[in-house]
């Protein structure tokens, strides 16, 4: 994906676009610039107050230099482009980036040293600069480094900035380039095994229930026949009717469905950072959502609130297109933020007479939200990962322990296939619990150092 630079301008020197005059190119002085002007400004008035003549040619020499280093290097014009290609353009946590810029001299004359440097957000690593020797006339200069980031999020790359100085060091003045990229960084996903979830079914193949072009030999609707069609399939008598070669329509499968219900009530969750649970039900729908639209279903991704995403309808765009809707999925939870809500009433109402295969990703329940969790379950299946805080906090006590699995309970009774997610707990393992009989798992929430494991199913 390639972002382009600004283009072209004279001169890499001067902020909020080069500058404005002499007077603002006189806020370039360096360090040693300003001192070399304090010191000849000190010996021509030492010189005025000993009357030594040979002092005041020290102390104009002196004053002179850096003034006249802020008069040539204003006075000197560069006509150069920048583009920065960015590779790739989405990445999960942890993932590399490389960031390729590229300095075009499209003038009749040679630039000078020149300084580059490219702004980029903290998260993603240190500012990066490069030095660039003269570029010769109708030459460039190509550059890279690379970014990474342990937070998901969209992060703004540039403007580029250009730094001329004189020889001397005296003065640097800075020029910067208008456009900038983004940087998407995305939830990690894992690869889930292909099971059925509480028994759904797969999306295409065995088990996908399928809505028939024709209700019998008189209903049929034939379309034209096309090269390549089965000519078992050619429909005579509306050949005849219609005096060219009319085949049956096949069969239409019939999309299976899925939600993905994520909760982000900021009340349901504790911590942040990488290691959060919050970051983890965001991991773990991404992974669904990505699993599942490879298994052919239609994903709708919910939140607590009640809004859905993507799409206008909550359906991933381009269904029949696996990677790109995933793409749009991932895009989506990249920017995911806690919610200040604190009930799962909207979720309920959105979810109300749903059918078709529900995952839910849930935080900290008391017993009113649990009773709104249980209502959710439509007509399909139900599987639901519940986070609970107190597992997330340390090894829980026997008490806390009781109520986790008291809550787990309401929800299996109310026809969910309810499992317990704490610190440390794999994914791919859950899932394979919810989607069939496996070997009997610990007592929720027990683990070494208070990890959590996955409880059976009911």
């Amino acid at each position: 994906m390639t972002g382009p630079g600004d283009g072209t301008g004279p001169g890499p020197g001067g902020r909020a676009g080069g500058g404005s005059g002499l007077w603002a190119a006189l806020g370039g002085l360096t360090t040693r610039g300003r001192s070399f002007l304090a010191a000849g400004i000190a010996a021509t008035v030492c010189s005025y107050v000993l009357g030594q003549a040979d002092l005041l040619r020290v102390g104009l020499l002196l004053a002179v230099l850096p003034l006249l280093c802020v008069v040539v290097l204003h006075r000197t014009h560069h006509r150069v482009t920048g583009s920065r290609r960015l590779t790739p353009a989405r990445i999960p946590v942890t993932a590399d980036a490389r960031v390729q810029l590229r300095i075009d001299n499209v003038s009749r004359l040679p630039t000078s040293l020149l300084m580059l440097q490219d702004r980029v957000p903290y998260v993603l690593g240190p500012r990066p600069r490069f030095v660039l020797d003269r570029i010769e006339p109708g030459g460039r200069r190509e550059v890279s480094y690379r970014v990474r980031s342990d937070l998901r999020g969209r992060y703004p790359l540039g403007p580029l900035q250009l730094r001329l100085t004189d020889p001397f060091g005296m003065c640097e003045l800075t020029r910067g380039f208008s456009a900038y990229d983004t940087l998407t960084v995305v939830p990690h996903t894992e690869p889930l095994p292909p099971v059925r979830p509480g028994g759904a079914g797969p999306g295409h193949g065995d088990g996908l229930r399928r809505s028939p072009a024709l209700a019998g030999e008189d209903d049929v609707i034939p379309r034209g026949y096309r090269h390549g069609d089965d000519l078992r399939r050619v429909h005579w008598r509306s050949t005849a009717r219609h005096g060219e070669l009319m085949v049956r329509r096949e069969e239409q499968p019939r999309r299976a469905r899925c939600t993905v219900l994520l909760d982000t009530r900021r009340t349901a969750y504790e911590g942040a950072g990488p290691g959060a649970p919050f970051e983890w039900a965001v991991s773990g729908a991404a992974s669904v959502a990505v699993h599942l639209l490879e298994q052919g279903f239609s994903v709708r991704l919910l939140t607590d609130t009640g809004s859905a995403a993507p799409g206008p309808d909550g359906r991933a765009a381009s269904p029949h297109h696996p990677a790109e809707a995933a793409g749009l999925v991932l895009e989506t939870l990249a920017e995911v933020e806690h919610s200040e809500g604190t009930c799962l009433s909207p979720a309920l109402a959105a979810l109300h007479g749903g059918e078709g295969l529900l995952v839910a990703f849930l935080g900290g329940l008391d017993e009113e939200q649990t009773g709104l969790a249980a209502r959710m379950r439509g007509r399909g299946a139900a599987v639901a990962f519940v986070l609970d805080p107190a597992a997330w906090r340390g090894a829980p006590g026997p008490r806390a322990r009781a109520a986790a699995e008291q809550r787990l309970q309401v929800l299996r009774e109310a026809g969910w296939t309810a499992l317990p997610a704490g610190p440390g707990v794999s994914l791919p393992e859950l899932w394979q619990l919810a989607g069939g009989p496996g070997p009997a798992a610990p007592a929720p929430f027990s683990g070494p150092s208070g990890a959590g494991t996955a409880g059976g199913r009911p």
